[in-house]
C-alpha cells in the first residue's frame, strides 16, 4: 500500500507540472502520462529504506572531539544539512532514525534495522567501537560518515570494510551524506525493477541469478500480446504522439510520417504494458526473434524505448539484459539513464567511438534539458525511425556493463566530439567520441564480454565502488 501510494502522489505531482513544462516547449517528450501508474524506481517509486544512526560515546574518557559536545546539537546540525538535500532525498524513508550511545538500544532496533535497504551511520564522538561492531554484525549495507576529530575509531575503519559489508566516508564535505544513499537505492531499485523481454527466448539460468541475487524479475513477452497492445492504441493518439515527436525534432531526414506514427503507436503500446505489468524496463530481440514479426510487420521499438528512457524508465536494445540491469543501476546512482553502444577505437586520439542508432535525449534525466535531435532511419536497416541525437562535448562519462551477477567492468572519459551531420554515414546514427581516462591501448587490450557498454553522463567511479562493495561485485577499470 505504501508504495502505490508514492506512486500516485508522483503522478499526481508531476502530471500537472507536465502540462506546464510541454506548452513550454521544455518537457523534451519525456511521456503525456497523466494517469499512469508505472512509476520507475529511477523516479522516485516507492521509498528507498533507510536506517540513520548517530553514534557517540558517553563514557568519561570518550573526549573527542571535545569533552562538552552536545550529541543532540550535533545531530541538529546534521538534519540541518539533510534538510538542504530534501530534493535528493525525497525517496529516502527513515524508517530508523536514532541516537546510539550503547549497544542496548540496538536490540529493540534490529528488526526494523533489517528491514532497511542500507544503516548510515554518522559518526558523533569516540567510544563507539563496540557499538559500531554490533551495527555491522545486523549485516545490512551500512555506510559510515565521520568528519575530522569525531574520534580516533578511524584507524580500524580500513580493516572494517575490508572484512565486513561497510564503507566510510571521511570528510568535512557534507554533501557527502547523499552520495551515501546512493548505493542503497540502487540496491532497491534492482529489487523494485521488474524489466519485459519482448523475445522468442529468455536465458532462464540468468534470469533465476539476477532474481537470487538482486530481486530484479525479468518476463518474457510474447509477440501476440504485444500486438494487442499495439492494435489498441488510437490512431488519433499515435498520429498526436508522432507530431510532438516530429515538432521538436531539427529536422526529419529520412523516415516517413507513417512511419514515424508507426513507431510512436508502438511507443504507447510500450507504456500501457509497462502500466499493466506494473514494470519499468522494456526490451525487445529486434534483431533477432523479433526482427520480422515485430520491426518488418508492425514497427521498429526504437522512438518507444527513447521516450521511456526520457521518462525515467527503462528501454533497452536487442533483448540486452546485461545493458538493462547496468541501465537501472546507473539510474539508481545517479538518476540518468544509459546509452548502448557499440563502440570502436581511435588510438590517434587516445578515444573510443561509442556508436548506437538509439539515442536518449534526456540524458541528463527525466528533469533534465532535452538534447537535439533529428528523426533518421536505422543505419544498417535503412528502415524505421529513431533519434539521432547530439550529445554535450565536454560532459564527462561513465562506461560500464555488469557481467552475470559478480563483475562490473566500467571506465570513463570525456566526450570530445558528437559527429551528426548527414555526410558522417559511417556506423550508428548516435555517435560520441569519449577521450578515455587511462591508456586506450590498455582499455581494447583488456575488452572482453561482447561489444556493447553503456554510457551514463557523469564519473560514476565512486558511487559504483560503493555498490559493487555491497554486493559483492569485483569493479575492473578496463583502462589501466
Amino acid at each position: 500500500m505504501e508504495s502505490e501510494l508514492n506512486r500516485r502522489e508522483f503522478i499526481q505531482a508531476t502530471a500537472a507540472g507536465s502540462v506546464v513544462l510541454a506548452s513550454s516547449g521544455i518537457l523534451g517528450l519525456a511521456a503525456n502520462s497523466a494517469g499512469s501508474k508505472i512509476i520507475s524506481p529511477g523516479c522516485r517509486g516507492s521509498k528507498v529504506k533507510v536506517a540513520r544512526l548517530f553514534v557517540g560515546g558517553t563514557d568519561a574518557w570518550a573526549l573527542w572531539p571535545k569533552p562538552d559536545l552536545n550529541l543532540e546539537k550535533e545531530i541538529r546540525m546534521y538534519k540541518a544539512e539533510f534538510a538542504g538535500m530534501a530534493d535528493e532525498l525525497a525517496d529516502v524513508d527513515w524508517v530508523v532514525d536514532e541516537l546510539i550511545t550503547s549497544t542496548s538500544q540496538l536490540s529493540p532496533l534490529r528488526n526494523k534495522i533489517a528491514q532497511a535497504d542500507g544503516v548510515l551511520v554518522i559518526h558523533l564522538k569516540m567510544g563507539v567501537s563496540s557499538i559500531l561492531k554490533a551495527i555491522v554484525g545486523i549485516g545490512k549495507p551500512t555506510m559510515l560518515f565521520a568528519i575530522p576529530y569525531s574520534g580516533h575509531e578511524w584507524t580500524g575503519f580500513g580493516d572494517m570494510r575490508r572484512k565486513a559489508n561497510v564503507d566510510c566516508i571521511l570528510t568535512t564535505d557534507y554533501k557527502q551524506l547523499a552520495v551515501a544513499i546512493r548505493p542503497f537505492r540502487a540496491i532497491h531499485h534492482l529489487r523494485e525493477a521488474k524489466i519485459l523481454d519482448l523475445t522468442g527466448h529468455l536465458p532462464v539460468d540468468y534470469v533465476e541469478e539476477v532474481k537470487r541475487s538482486f530481486g530484479t524479475e525479468i518476463k518474457k513477452i510474447k509477440l501476440s500480446r504485444m500486438v494487442d497492445f499495439y492494435n489498441s492504441i488510437p490512431e488519433a493518439d499515435a498520429k498526436a504522439e508522432a507530431q510532438r515527436w516530429i515538432k521538436n525534432a531539427e529536422k526529419v531526414v529520412e523516415p516517413s510520417e507513417e512511419e514515424i506514427v508507426k513507431s510512436c503507436r508502438l511507443a504507447l503500446a510500450f507504456e500501457k504494458l509497462l502500466d499493466e505489468e506494473n514494470a519499468t524496463v522494456m526490451t525487445a530481440d529486434c534483431y533477432g526473434s523479433m526482427y520480422k514479426p515485430l520491426c518488418q510487420t508492425y514497427a521498429f521499438p526504437c522512438i518507444g524505448f527513447t521516450r521511456l528512457n526520457n521518462m525515467g524508465l527503462g528501454g533497452i536494445c536487442e533483448s540486452d539484459l546485461l545493458s538493462a540491469m547496468t541501465h537501472i543501476i546507473y539510474q539508481g546512482l545517479s538518476g540518468r539513464p544509459g546509452f548502448i553502444s557499440d563502440p570502436t577505437v581511435d588510438e590517434s586520439e587516445d578515444s573510443i567511438l561509442c556508436a548506437h542508432c538509439l539515442g536518449t535525449t534526456k540524458m541528463d534525466g527525466p528533469d533534465g534539458p532535452a538534447a537535439p535531435y533529428k528523426i533518421r532511419t536505422i543505419m544498417e536497416r535503412q528502415q524505421g525511425a529513431v533519434c539521432q541525437v547530439k550529445m554535450r562535448p565536454g560532459q564527462k562519462v561513465t562506461q560500464a556493463k555488469l557481467i552475470g551477477t559478480d563483475l562490473m567492468l566500467y571506465f570513463t572519459g570525456e566526450i570530445t566530439k558528437t559527429p551528426v551531420s548527414l555526410e558522417d554515414d559511417r556506423g550508428c546514427r548516435t555517435k560520441i567520441a569519449v577521450k578515455v581516462d587511462g591508456d586506450i591501448r590498455k582499455l581494447w587490450h583488456n575488452w572482453s564480454n561482447g561489444l556493447h557498454r553503456v554510457t551514463c553522463y557523469g564519473d560514476l567511479t565512486t558511487e559504483l565502488g560503493y555498490f559493487c562493495k555491497f554486493k559483492g561485485i569485483k569493479l575492473v577499470n578496463e583502462a589501466v
